[in-house]
């Protein structure tokens, strides 16, 4: 290794010393992630339909419940895990004999007797399959995906033992090769991934696909190699962050976030790292407490001196949303990003990573990445 990659890296072998170090306490705390057997699920799906049946033998009006994914009330979090649904969670009723719930049920059983088919047949349809095999029913492609999620919720498996499969929108390049299941060999210089192979010493997630092809563009990969860079292209899909997940699993190195100064950017960021309410219930698969903010910081602004022209204010929305941030249970152990939170607050605007253009053409990758990385710039 050259004096400057030496010099370069050194205070991310710090880090990734430190991560190392809290790894076996991260994973006594967290549950292992069982695979759950095709008859299981079979077998639960079965149980759902004997209730059904029964309800109507009894004279009775069936009833689905389904955990509430949209409640704060039934989160919990846990600093090595993130954010979870807790074991006594509210549920909703999905009556059968009611004209506002009568189509979700309806919807809910398709789904099932779906989904049925394609474990015991173990066969594999997309989220946009099933929307299209009977579109008068479900009316819009995200009334198929939130069911998908109700009854993966439901049945308490993950989604993708459900054998249904949505298409993946993130992108991933550096030091990484790979397997897929069926043994393609894949080369990320040029999720179901195993046989992971990488020297990289750190993985960089962007946020927007633009900054992610400006970054190729500009051969980032090659200028701060070895390393990885992944994005989910703004709010990421569940694929995305599952890659995440499995590249920390299996290298254990620093995971840094690459995210606009503003609140929408540090919100992507915060459900990498530790989940989002509605996908509470796959926590233990999905979240990276791990990740570190690297930019752009809003103190970085002022750092820098970004020109006033490249920020932009903060609307109601942005400041309703940033009132929200420092709500979350999460950020009472992260002291350094309620104080960047609060300085947005006080400084009244956001920017974005492209307005480092405006100090210079190539500050992004030539200097601000190096610089952050090098000097241990990130919270």
């Amino acid at each position: 290794m050259s004096a400057f990659e030496a010099q370069l890296f050194s205070e991310i072998d710090k880090l990734r010393v430190q991560l190392l170090n809290n790894v076996d306490i991260i994973a006594e705390n967290q549950r292992a992630v069982e695979e759950i057997s095709q008859d299981e699920i079979l077998t639960q799906i079965e149980g759902v339909i004997l209730g059904i049946m029964t309800s109507l033998s009894r004279d009775e009006v069936p009833i689905l419940e389904l955990p509430n994914r949209s409640s704060w009330a039934n989160i919990s979090f846990d600093s090595a895990v993130g954010l979870q649904m807790s074991s006594e969670h509210s549920v909703t009723s999905i009556r059968s004999d009611c004209p506002s719930s009568v189509t979700k049920f309806a919807q809910i059983l398709k789904i099932l007797s779906v989904v049925y088919r394609l474990v015991q047949s173990n066969s594999y349809a997309t989220k946009r399959d099933i929307y299209y095999n009977n579109i008068q029913l479900f009316g819009s492609q995200r009334t198929v995906d939130s069911i998908i999620d109700d009854i993966s919720c439901m049945l308490k498996v993950p989604r993708r033992s459900l054998h249904v499969l949505a298409t993946s929108k993130g992108l991933i390049s550096g030091d990484l090769c790979y397997l897929e299941e069926d043994g393609t060999r894949v080369d990320c210089h040029s999720s179901s991934a195993v046989n992971i192979v990488s020297s990289a010493k750190f993985i960089m997630i962007v946020e927007k696909d633009a900054t992610f092809q400006r970054l190729l563009d500009d051969n980032l990969c090659t200028k701060l190699s070895p390393c990885i860079l992944i994005t989910g292209k703004g709010v990421p899909d569940v694929n995305s962050r599952l890659m995440v997940r499995k590249l920390w699993d299996t290298l254990h190195i620093p995971i840094f976030a690459l995210v606009d100064a503003d609140p929408h950017g540090i919100e992507i960021m915060c459900i990498y790292k530790y989940g989002s309410v509605s996908m509470s219930f796959e926590a233990h698969s999905l979240t990276v407490p791990s990740v570190m903010w690297l930019g752009l910081l809003p103190s970085d602004l002022q750092r820098l001196r970004v020109p006033e022209d490249s920020l932009i204010p903060l609307t109601k929305t942005d400041e309703n949303k940033l009132n929200s941030l420092l709500k979350r249970p999460y950020l009472t152990s992260q002291p350094d990003w309620c104080k960047e939170i609060e300085l947005m607050q006080q400084s009244k605007v956001k920017a974005e990573l492209q307005s480092l253009s405006s100090i210079a053409p190539d500050f992004l990758t030539n200097i601000y990445l190096p610089n952050k990385l090098r000097y241990g710039g990130w919270v």
